[in-house]
């Protein structure tokens, strides 16, 4: 807020860079946390890998149970941030009127960036996994374990 008072009012990209940064980073780690309540891809595949025909109905039920846990817990935190945000980003907003418009161009530059951010993250273990999945001679082990690497980063 004082540097904005400071150079009166006129927009600084470089000086809101950092801030920038900082939010798409704490916006990714949430990300990632609630990706992991709402995605029931490890249950359903730990699910399917258990061959045995023994209590199938209830190993059904315990993962239904566990899917329910897992989307009732996401949907609460969901809002409970929602409703935190909208309330910090209205505060914010009712007591300083004049900084409205630079928090709109800091917000659709992050929102842009979290746009763009996924390329670069989807794009890196791809590059590295065809050329080592295109060798039937299993030469390329390495980068196969590279892009396995990039991916989980």
């Amino acid at each position: 807020m004082h540097k904005i008072y400071e150079v009166e009012g006129s927009f600084n990209f470089i000086y809101q860079l950092p801030q920038i940064a900082y939010s798409s980073l704490i916006s990714s780690v949430l990300n990632i946390l609630l990706k992991l309540l709402a995605l029931p891809q490890g249950n359903i595949i730990d699910y399917k890998k258990n061959k045995t025909k023994n209590n199938l109905d209830k190993r059904t039920k315990e993962l239904n149970d566990k899917l329910d846990i897992k989307f009732i817990i996401y949907f609460i935190i969901s809002f409970v941030f929602l409703l935190i945000f909208g309330y910090y980003l209205s505060m914010f907003c009712a007591i300083y009127r004049n900084t409205q418009y630079h928090l709109i161009k800091d917000t659709l530059i992050s929102f842009g960036l979290s746009l763009i951010y996924p390329f670069g993250v989807y794009l890196i273990p791809g590059i590295f996994r065809i050329p080592s999945l295109g060798n039937s001679k299993n030469k390329r082990k390495y980068l196969y374990n590279l892009s396995l690497l990039f991916q989980m980063l």
